[in-house]
């Protein structure tokens, strides 16, 4: 009768003699800790990474969150000139002036348009 692959094989019920059961007990448990330490290595390698990405993330945020910080404070010191500008600009509008009776869209869009004398710092050449 030919030897099967079955769990039912005599030959796995057979157990080795008691110094050679220690002896492949103890090479088992060298591979086990040895591919245990491969193992943690590996986590360990991985868990660094990690961490190093983390890391590069946080710091290219950082440099967003300030490049758009000192983006927000132009943009208000902008319109804070515009502000002023348009301040001065309104009792001196003769568009605005003739149009109060237009809807204030009109008003908006018409003059809108009209502003070849005012001049933002931030476009001049």
């Amino acid at each position: 009768m030919p030897h099967s692959s079955d769990s039912s094989d005599s030959s796995f019920s057979r157990s080795p003699p008691p110094g050679k059961q220690d002896a492949s007990d103890d090479v088992r448990k060298v591979q086990r800790r040895e591919k245990n330490r491969i193992a943690a290595q590996k986590s360990r390698q991985r868990q660094t990474q990690k961490a190093d990405t983390l890391h590069l993330e946080s710091e290219d945020l950082e440099k967003q969150n300030a490049a758009l910080r000192k983006e927000i404070k132009q943009l208000t010191e902008e319109m804070k000139y515009f502000t002023s500008v348009l301040s001065s600009h309104e009792p001196l509008c003769s568009v605005l002036a003739a149009s109060t009776q237009s809807p204030p869209e009109v008003v908006y869009s018409t003059h809108a348009f009209h502003q070849p004398h005012v001049s933002s710092p931030r476009f001049q050449p």
